[in-house]
């Protein structure tokens, strides 16, 4: 039984994001949601949102968990007995960059793959760091995200003012 784990910091978990994510857990078996504790950009939320809005957005995938982490994504990995990893391709550059983390990942863990998923047409825009400087201007993000990240998006945005 194959076990894959997608990563990523999910600040917030976007709908391009809960695509991947479906689609992953229509091709693994068991597929592990690891929101990174601390990435190296400026989070929004803390990692209990992050979390819990992720988990709240999947509920619906019987075979999905979410888990949080912190260090390398290949101890992550290894800690859950996972031997896939999932990244979400939306353009060029995500390519080089997803190419470049899986070259230095499989030699870290020679025995973990990468699948790269390509993203839905209509995400192929969609960034958490667009989404929240839209947010934070007082744009409307309806569209990109679930209605109760809207919610706590704005309650934050609101309470660092």
């Amino acid at each position: 039984m194959t076990i894959a784990l997608y990563p990523g910091s999910f600040d917030p978990v976007t709908n391009g994001h809960i695509d991947i994510a479906e689609r992953a857990a229509r091709l693994f078996p068991t597929l592990f949601i690891g929101v990174f504790e601390a990435p190296k950009k400026d989070v929004l939320l803390p990692i209990e949102d992050r979390v819990a809005l992720f988990q709240k957005s999947v509920a619906h995938i019987p075979n999905l968990k979410i888990i949080s982490f912190s260090g390398l994504m290949v101890d992550c990995a290894r800690s859950i007995g996972a031997s896939v990893i999932v990244r979400g391709l939306r353009m060029n550059t995500d390519f080089e960059y997803e190419f470049e983390m899986a070259l230095m990942n499989r030699k870290l863990a020679p025995d973990l793959d990468v699948v790269c998923l390509m993203t839905s047409l209509e995400y192929q825009f969609l960034s958490s760091s667009l989404l929240k400087e839209i947010a934070k201007l007082g744009g409307n993000i309806d569209s990109f995200v679930p209605k109760h990240v809207v919610s706590k998006i704005e309650e934050r945005i609101h309470r660092a003012k």
